[in-house]
């Protein structure tokens, strides 16, 4: 079953809903750049993201960065990989019942967000997928208690592919509009989404 969504979130209570926003990368295909200080628009990919997250409890996972009000979290040891960032995320979100994990180099994530929010929950969570049907694990939405359940049985993170921590969950899979779900690994990519690439002045 693939369930569909309306754009706008519905109102959240702050601390019932909680979100881990990965902005760690090396952005190695990026030339090393910093994929949250990338702009679209005047504004930083990690700010707009913030902005789209304002009334939830968020977690950013990547090195230390001056976020008034938000907390930024490391994973140990640091560039472990993104499931050793989501399990230090989740561990910083003890009181959360339902946890968004998020990839800040998503160029439309607030609208991302918003499906994702008034989207049905599955079982353990509700995931996007592509066009090919493959899960996007850092656009999902997904039950706490499921979350903290897999990270506590699967031992130690670090260097281990994201899928092996997710891949076990009942996910309800969400498709999105063309286009909402894609992200920045390369200079084409930020070409395309509109994303201006350090050092050339179009994007």
């Amino acid at each position: 079953m693939i369930a569909t969504a309306a754009a706008s979130a519905a109102p959240k209570e702050r601390g019932r809903v909680g979100a881990v926003l990965l902005a760690g990368g090396t952005g190695s295909r990026l030339g090393g750049v910093d994929k949250a200080a990338l702009r679209v628009d005047g504004s930083t990919l990690l700010d707009r993201a913030l902005r789209a997250l304002a009334d939830l409890d968020v977690v950013v996972l990547g090195p230390p960065r001056d976020l008034q009000g938000v907390r930024v979290v490391r994973e140990d040891p640091p560039l472990s990989g993104p499931a050793a960032a989501v399990a230090a995320g989740v561990a910083a979100l003890p009181g959360a019942a339902e946890i968004l994990l998020l990839a800040v180099d998503v160029v439309r994530l607030p609208e991302a967000v918003g499906h994702l929010l008034r989207a049905p929950l599955g079982g353990d969570g509700t995931v996007v997928t592509d066009e090919d049907g493959r899960p996007q694990w850092l656009l999902g939405r997904y039950r706490a208690a499921a979350l903290r359940t897999a990270a506590s049985r699967f031992g130690d993170p670090a260097g281990r592919p994201l899928r092996a921590l997710l891949a076990g969950l009942d996910l309800l899979p969400l498709t999105l509009p063309p286009g909402l779900e894609a992200d920045v690994d390369t200079v084409a990519d930020a070409r395309r989404a509109g994303v201006v690439v350090p050092g050339e002045e179009t994007p």
